[in-house]
């Protein structure tokens, strides 16, 4: 069912279950089910994973060989900061 077509508060039974039984898994296994549920909605093409994969493979080459500027947490929060209001 689409999400505009979709009523709020309103679960059939088996989806209320679901959930109930979704809830009693530890946070990374809810995780997993709620990446595994959220693909389902929009399943992967495979010419952009493989983009993205070559791309993540390159980033991590540069940082690896120095070629590319890394920046602490501390140092990206403390700016954030200072940006946002």
């Amino acid at each position: 069912m689409k999400a505009s077509t979709m009523q709020p508060n309103r679960m059939t039974p088996l989806l209320k279950q679901l959930e109930e039984q979704a809830r009693t898994l530890s946070p990374e296994d809810r995780a997993r089910l709620a990446e595994s549920m959220l693909e389902s909605l929009q399943p992967s093409i495979p010419e952009i994973d493989c983009a993205w994969a070559e791309e993540i493979e390159r980033r991590v080459d540069a940082v690896d060989r120095g070629l590319m500027p890394t920046h602490s947490a501390a140092d990206v929060f403390a700016e954030a900061k200072t940006i946002l209001p």
